[in-house]
């Protein structure tokens, strides 16, 4: 949507202290192509270069040019995380796929294509695909991947407007198993506040959410979730709509302060409708389904102190491929802020044919 993929106040002084670990090998560099150097794991990258404030959540560890407008693109994603966990599956997280994609273009924006640290990214679409789950399966070890990055200049004026796309293939040891892309603009204060439509918001400061009301929240299992913070849905009775739960003080969803609703919490609520609808709590444990892919158009900001509506417009089901298309809508006093359209697997097909397991669970918490 229009909204910004991230921000982040200017770094000033910022420093990155380097990770010597002493009772851990390092993990080995991953290849490149021939006359490049190789890729390394061994510390983060700045976390101001991917507009993060939690060290803890940045992902990406190097990168590298492979040509005038391709680069190749290191992650480190972690065996567990507080939201980005496994799924039931056993496979990292999907959307930990679509922040990785988001860190690597802003990443290369800063790094290689000399888009200024203040200005402010506004997305305008993201879309994933895993088309090898199998080889996602967590093991004994972070899993080291690797983006083949194309960089494409799409509406670019600069200095004060940077127009960019990024299409990525996700390779696992090699192994081909995804592929994605978000497109953005970067413009600085001036343009944002005319795109905001009312002055920019100091930087540092939050615009304060909604006020609390009784609504029901989605029990964090029936969503896909561990924990309760972490489900972002809630309803006013049992026949109500589902709503987007706007948590400004959550940890992750908000790495920092923000005047509009994040991508990433817009596309968390269009993944836990999803899982929420395929889940029943009657589904037995040999038929969940897992998330395959998402596209996602923006078109509004999301404004943090009013209602956001999920809507679900069309399931259509393939039971000869045993997948599932969900497009849903997130919406705002009656106007579309963003599109989704999923593709869900039937269990079995995340891991090379296990089942996952999916509990009955109550639909509130």
């Amino acid at each position: 949507m229009h909204q910004p993929v991230a921000t982040f106040p200017d770094p000033g002084t910022a420093r990155v202290e380097a990770f010597h670990p002493r009772h851990l090998a390092p993990a080995a560099a991953a290849p490149t192509r021939p006359g490049h150097r190789q890729l390394s794991y061994l510390h983060a990258v700045p976390r101001h270069m991917v507009h993060r404030a939690a060290i803890a959540e940045v992902f990406l560890t190097d990168a590298v040019r492979t040509g005038e407008h391709s680069f190749l693109v290191a992650a480190q994603w972690p065996r567990d995380h507080a939201l980005y966990s496994p799924g039931s599956d056993g496979t990292s997280d999907p959307l930990l796929f679509m922040e990785t994609i988001r860190q690597a273009l802003v990443y290369l924006a800063h790094a290689y294509h000399d888009v200024p640290l203040g200005h402010r990214f506004i997305g305008f679409g993201s879309e994933f695909e895993i088309t090898d789950p199998a080889a996602l399966h967590v093991g004994g070890e972070p899993v080291p991947v690797v983006l083949e990055a194309e960089w494409v200049w799409v509406g670019n004026r600069p200095p004060n407007r940077y127009g960019m796309r990024l299409e990525v293939v996700l390779t696992v040891g090699g192994r081909a198993c995804g592929h994605g892309a978000l497109q953005v603009v970067a413009v600085d204060d001036k343009r944002y506040a005319m795109l905001r439509g009312r002055g920019a918001q100091p930087r540092g400061v939050a615009v304060t959410g909604p006020a609390p009301r009784p609504l029901q929240r989605a029990h964090p299992s029936a969503v896909g979730r561990l924990r309760a913070k972490d489900c972002v849905l809630v309803r006013e009775r049992a026949d109500a709509p589902w709503r987007l739960l706007i948590d400004v003080e959550h940890p992750i969803f908000f790495d920092h302060p923000s005047d509009h609703v994040p991508l990433m919490v817009t596309l968390e609520g269009f993944r836990q409708l999803g899982h929420l609808l395929l889940h029943p709590g009657d589904t037995p444990p040999d038929a969940g389904h897992t998330l395959l892919g998402m596209e996602v158009d923006c078109l509004s900001f999301g404004e943090l102190d009013t209602p956001i509506d999920l809507v679900v417009r069309e399931r259509e089901v393939d039971p000869r491929s045993g997948t599932t298309r969900l497009t849903l809508d997130a919406v705002q006093g009656g106007v579309r802020l963003a599109r989704c359209r999923s593709r869900w697997g039937a269990a079995g097909l995340a891991a090379g044919g296990r089942a996952a397991h999916c509990a009955a669970v109550p639909r509130t918490a």
